[in-house]
């Protein structure tokens, strides 16, 4: 079992980073560096394999045209920098993945714009390359979000994820369906000349994650090449279907998602077909050290 990071915006929230909204946790990149090294830290200390670049709100959505135009490079090139070094100073083996985020905020596909999208992604590419393993999607809600995201990064010599964000107001059982409200499967009868190198949920509800395992096993099955399976949910409460952008409000955390009760859930979702656990909103090192200890045999 490989261990994924955790959710690492509330975790430089409770560590008593710079955060607020819109800026999320690319305000700590600007006033308080060290504040990402030592989330890093925190979470490879709870057993995470392979940590992400907090490069997550490094877009207009958060820190603003302006300061994307002057910044964003600076920025990402911290942001690979700050993980890389965690990653080299680890007593164990760990990867950075490269996090690249939605474009125009989180579970917004209505505002997806592919031209502009495949120039800013070219901005991550050219200054994460250097720090990262591989290159992974965070949070893409729809067939042309990800479609976009394989194109820009297809020919490049690191491997790439694709990390999707599930449908979870009202979920279909059997059905998974991206937040765009498109089926999962139909993205993956989409992927058959893109196959990524791993195919992921994230900051989705744990209860819908499931289904959406078991449906990638069942369509990769007959595949040479199968890609790698992973989850990462989260701690939010339900986003009504109307939900409009994540800079509205701070939400509060579900108190039920405790390190005992998503431990349960990795355990079915490794019985059901993922390789690769960690967490996204609200999964602190608590629930990291957990997993890992639950799934290390």
């Amino acid at each position: 079992m490989i261990i994924l990071d955790g959710g690492l915006g509330r975790e430089l929230k409770a560590m008593g980073a710079p955060f607020r909204q819109p800026e999320w946790s690319a305000l700590a990149l600007m006033e308080g560096p060290d504040f990402v090294r030592a989330a890093h830290d925190a979470f490879i200390a709870a057993g995470a394999d392979i940590i992400t670049t907090n490069s997550y709100a490094i877009v207009p959505f958060h820190i603003g045209e302006a300061a994307f135009r002057s910044r964003a490079g600076e920025l990402l090139d911290l942001a690979g920098q700050l993980a890389k070094s965690a990653a080299t100073a680890s007593p164990h083996s760990v990867q950075v993945a490269g996090g690249v985020p939605p474009m125009f905020g989180s579970y917004q596909p209505d505002k997806f714009d592919a031209g502009r999208a495949s120039e800013m992604m070219a901005l991550f590419r050219h200054h994460l390359t250097p720090y990262v393993d591989v290159f992974m999607a965070e949070t893409h809600s729809s067939i042309a979000e990800a479609r976009c995201f394989l194109d820009a990064f297809g020919d490049c010599e690191k491997p790439v994820w694709l990390s999707l964000t599930l449908e979870d107001a009202e979920p279909v059982a059997g059905q998974p369906m991206l937040r765009s409200g498109e089926l999962l499967a139909d993205l993956l009868s989409s992927l058959t000349d893109k196959m990524p190198a791993a195919l992921l949920f994230n900051c989705s509800q744990p209860e819908v994650m499931d289904d959406a395992v078991r449906k990638v096993v069942m369509h990769v099955a007959d595949h040479v090449n199968p890609p790698q399976i992973g989850v990462l949910a989260n701690a939010f409460p339900l986003m009504k279907k109307d939900y409009s952008g994540a800079n509205e409000s701070l939400h509060e955390l579900r108190g039920d998602i405790t390190p005992q009760a998503y431990a349960d859930f990795a355990q079915k979702w490794a019985a059901s077909g993922a390789g690769m656990i960690g967490g996204c909103c609200g999964i602190s090192p608590e629930h990291l050290k957990l997993i890992k200890a639950r799934l290390s045999g």
